[in-house]
C-alpha cells in the first residue's frame, strides 16, 4: 500500500513502479473522479464527500478481488483504509473497525509526506494542500490504529524511492 498525502509524488512512484514490470492498482479516489466528471456526475468529494467515500469503499474492495489474480508485489495506490477513513470522518460511522480490520494489507504501508514543493492542484483534485495535510494527519492515525507499520518515504527521487520500497520489502 501507497497512501500518505495528495500531491507527495504516489502517482509517480507507481507509475516508475509499473514500468518496472510490477503489478500496480490505480487510485479508486481519481477513477471515481474522472468518471464522475464525464457523466456530470455527484460521487465527488467537493459535491456529495459521503458518497464518493462509499464508492470508494466498493472500488477498493473489488481491486482487492482484482488483485487476488496476480502475481509478485501488488502495489496500490491508496485503497479501502483511506476510504473508510474518509466515510468515518465524514459520517462519524466506525468504518475503520468495520472493514479496515476485515480486509488486510502488507503489514508495511508506505507513506508519502507533505511534500509542499511539489503539492498542486488540478481538475481531480482540488483541495488545498492544507486539506491534504489534515487528510494526511488523520491517515496517520488510522493506519496504525489498525496494526500497520507505516514507513515513510523519503523526499528523494522516485528511482530512490523505489529502491527504499523494495529494499524495505525485503527485510
Amino acid at each position: 500500500m501507497i497512501s500518505g498525502c495528495s500531491g507527495g509524488g504516489k502517482s509517480t512512484l507507481l507509475a516508475e513502479l509499473a514500468a518496472r514490470g510490477y503489478a500496480v492498482v490505480d487510485e479508486p479516489g481519481r477513477r471515481i473522479v474522472q468518471q464522475e466528471l464525464a457523466a456530470n456526475g455527484v460521487a465527488l468529494p467537493w459535491v456529495d464527500g459521503t458518497a464518493f467515500a462509499r464508492r470508494a469503499i466498493t472500488v477498493a474492495l473489488a481491486d482487492r478481488v482484482q488483485a487476488r489474480r496476480l502475481s509478485g508485489w501488488v502495489f496500490f495506490d491508496r485503497g479501502l483504509v483511506d476510504a473508510a477513513a474518509a466515510l468515518q470522518y465524514l459520517t462519524c460511522e466506525p468504518a475503520l473497525e468495520r472493514i479496515g480490520s476485515l480486509h488486510r494489507y502488507h503489514r508495511r504501508v508506505f507513506f508519502t509526506p507533505p511534500w509542499p514543493e511539489i503539492y498542486a492542484t488540478d481538475a481531480e483534485r482540488r483541495h488545498d494542500l492544507d486539506a491534504a495535510i489534515a487528510e494526511y494527519d488523520r491517515l496517520l492515525r488510522a493506519y496504525p490504529s489498525l496494526g500497520y507499520q507505516v514507513v515513510t518515504l523519503p523526499k528523494v527521487s522516485v528511482l530512490e524511492r523505489v529502491g527504499f520500497i523494495l529494499h524495505t520489502l525485503m527485510e
